[in-house]
């Protein structure tokens, strides 16, 4: 049976010291892309022998992530449904803070900083946001103290600075990246989908698709010319080519092209990993 827990207190009291766990963090309004990362959490934990390990999913809309207010109080909170759907998945906790017990005495004068790759792509666009991010995550870690925590490659700067954060602060887990989860058109799945109308989600289907062209041997600026001239595109953040790292711009060899693009007021992301050759 699914435990709904909102106390930090109630959490450590519940959690079996020693037992192996596994996280998987997560904002709430969850959808197939989520039950995909508890799916994955329960094949990691057989995987390494670990039939035992507590599947725990949390669940907070981290104030400290969003730059703009209107974005924070749009975010979709729909704890029922969510909770539902982690008891149909076989979720051992669910652990649902308030901000005020995350915070209780406000933003932390102590935070995460993520350094330079938290100031450009998705950084550079939402300042702060990185910052915020690493600190609710370094927090939850600390407060679950899993053994493994599962996140999605859809947020692949994300990701990547999590597993810097993981090496750099020494912090005892294992970082499992799962891969996108898409819709039957391929537009990657997230709970800001919900946001879109009927037209503005046919649409954004030119997201994936320009990372397609990149897969395919377009150049990033011929696919973000061609995704600017899609209707439904509003805005194209960027489109890029980077490194597995992200640490750097690369010409040949195993790259990630990464892609930001606004619909309907909607910022949508996305990625794939590719290979290609000399563009010089």
């Amino acid at each position: 049976m699914t435990e709904l827990i909102g106390t930090i207190a109630d959490l450590r009291t519940r959690l079996v010291p020693g037992r192996p766990r596994v996280v998987v963090m997560t904002m709430g309004a969850l959808h197939e892309g989520h039950l995909q990362l508890m799916r994955a959490a329960r094949e990691w934990a057989a995987g390494q022998a670990l039939e035992d390990a507590e599947l725990v999913v949390t669940i907070f809309v981290n104030p400290l992530q969003f730059n703009n207010a209107d974005d924070l109080a749009r975010y979709p909170r729909t704890l029922e449904s969510d909770v539902a759907m982690c008891a149909a998945a076989g979720v051992d906790v669910v652990f649902a803070p308030t901000a005020h017990e995350m915070y209780p005495n406000g933003d932390p004068m102590v935070t995460v900083d993520p350094g330079a790759l938290g100031d450009v792509l998705e950084g550079s666009s939402r300042p702060g946001h990185f910052r915020g991010m690493l600190t609710v995550v370094n927090r939850l870690l600390m407060i679950t103290t899993p053994t493994a925590a599962m996140f999605g490659e859809k947020d692949y700067q994300q990701l990547t600075l999590i597993r810097q954060m993981v090496r750099d602060l020494l912090i005892p887990v294992e970082i499992v990246a799962v891969p996108t989860v898409r819709e039957p058109d391929g537009l990657a799945m997230s709970s800001r989908n919900r946001r879109l109308s009927e037209s503005g989600r046919a649409g954004a289907v030119a997201v994936p698709q320009a990372l397609a062209m990149v897969k395919a041997g377009s150049t990033p600026e011929e696919a973000a010319a061609w995704l600017a001239e899609q209707p439904a595109i509003e805005q194209v953040d960027y489109l890029v080519v980077r490194s597995t790292d992200l640490s750097a711009n690369v010409s040949h060899g195993p790259a990630r092209v990464l892609v930001a693009a606004v619909v309907d007021g909607v910022r949508l992301l996305d990625n794939e990993d590719v290979t290609i050759g000399d563009r010089t």
